[in-house]
C-alpha cells in the first residue's frame, strides 16, 4: 500500500461550464463514469476548501485537487544495477517491468522513487525514458547542469544525426521474410496520437504524425523470430515498437501495436511481454564534453 497522491488540474475556458463529473470522466477515461461519480460523492475532489460534487459546474481558472487515497500498486522488480557513476551522472541497467516515472497505477513502484530511497540527499532525474516493458540503459543526472545538458542532448535531433547522441537497442520481432542477415532497413512511418477507447489517445502509426526514423539491422534470423540491432534517429514515444509493427513484424509478445502500427484497443502502453533492450548509449559528458559510450549485455 502506498501513501496516496494528490493530482492537480487547472480548468481552462475549454472546460468552463461543464460538470465535474463530465470533466473527469471525459478527460481521464482510465476510470469509468460510475467510478468517477463515486470518487466525487466520497469527497475525494476539492477546490479551495470546498468539496466538489459530481454536478458542480466548473469555471475558468478553478483549481481542482483529486486526493487519491492509498492503493495497492502492481508488483514490479525493485532491484537495478549501477553500470557507471560519477559526480554528474549515473547509468542504470533498468529491468523490464519497472516503470521509470509515476503513471497510471504506479506511484512508488517506480525507478525515480527507488532512486530517491537509494540517494536520499540527491535529486536524481532520468534524462530520458524507457517504457515499462523495456530493459537496459537509462542515464540520470545528479546535478542541475547534468540534468539540463543530458536532457538537451536527448532532445536534439541534429546532435543525434551528427553522432553526439547515439541510442542502440536489441529487439526481437516476429520473423521478417523480406530481408537477410546484415540487411539494414530504414523505417520512416510518421508517429502521432490516435484514438484509443481506454485512455483517449495513444501514439501510433499515423499519416498525420511527426516525421520519424529508425535504422534496423538484421543480426539474427530464424523461422519464428528476427533479431534486430536498432539505432534511433528520432525519439518518438514507443517508436521502435510502432515502426517494427508498421512493417508487419511486431515485437514477439507485443500487446499493444498490431501489424501496420495501429494500437490494439484492448491493450495499454504499459503492458509488458515483449523483448526490447537498450544496450548502448553514446553521448557527451555534461561537464567535460568528452564522448562517452556505455554498454550492457543483452
Amino acid at each position: 500500500m502506498n501513501h496516496g497522491w494528490t493530482y492537480i488540474d487547472k480548468i481552462t475556458s475549454d472546460n468552463s461550464g461543464i460538470s465535474a463529473l463530465a470533466y473527469y470522466s471525459g478527460n481521464y477515461r482510465h476510470s469509468t463514469l460510475e467510478r468517477w461519480n463515486e470518487r466525487l460523492e466520497n469527497g475525494e475532489v476539492t477546490s479551495g476548501d470546498k468539496i466538489v460534487k459530481p454536478n458542480t459546474i466548473l469555471s475558468n481558472g478553478d483549481i481542482l485537487k483529486w486526493h487519491r487515497p492509498p492503493w495497492d500498486e502492481p508488483s514490479v522488480p525493485t532491484s537495478f544495477k549501477i553500470i557507471y557513476e560519477d559526480d554528474e551522472l549515473i547509468a542504470i541497467d533498468k529491468p523490464a517491468g519497472l516503470p521509470v516515472v509515476p503513471d497510471g497505477g504506479f506511484l512508488e513502484n517506480t525507478l525515480v522513487h527507488l532512486l530517491s530511497k537509494h540517494y536520499p540527499n540527491e535529486n536524481i532525474v532520468p534524462a530520458h525514458r524507457l517504457n515499462r516493458g523495456t530493459s537496459g540503459l537509462i542515464i540520470c543526472g545528479r546535478t542541475k547542469n547534468a540534468r539540463e545538458n543530458l536532457a538537451a542532448q536527448f532532445r536534439d535531433k541534429t546532435g543525434k544525426q551528427n553522432g553526439d547522441m547515439i541510442k542502440t537497442y536489441h529487439a526481437i520481432s516476429q520473423p521478417y521474410k523480406n530481408g537477410k542477415l546484415g540487411d539494414i532497413i530504414e523505417i520512416e512511418t510518421p508517429i502521432g496520437p490516435v484514438n484509443h477507447p481506454i485512455i483517449g489517445q495513444v501514439h501510433a502509426a499515423s499519416s498525420l504524425g511527426k516525421p520519424s526514423k529508425t535504422e534496423c539491422k538484421i543480426i539474427k534470423t530464424g523461422n519464428n523470430e528476427t533479431h534486430w540491432c536498432i539505432n534511433l534517429i528520432t525519439g518518438r514515444p514507443h517508436q521502435i515498437r510502432i515502426h517494427l509493427a508498421s512493417i508487419g513484424v511486431p515485437l514477439i509478445g507485443e500487446p499493444l501495436f498490431l501489424p501496420g502500427g495501429k494500437p490494439n484497443p484492448a491493450a495499454l502502453p504499459g503492458d509488458c511481454g515483449y523483448y526490447l533492450r537498450s544496450t548502448s548509449l553514446q553521448f557527451r559528458h555534461p561537464k567535460t564534453d568528452r564522448r562517452i559510450k556505455i554498454s550492457v549485455n543483452d
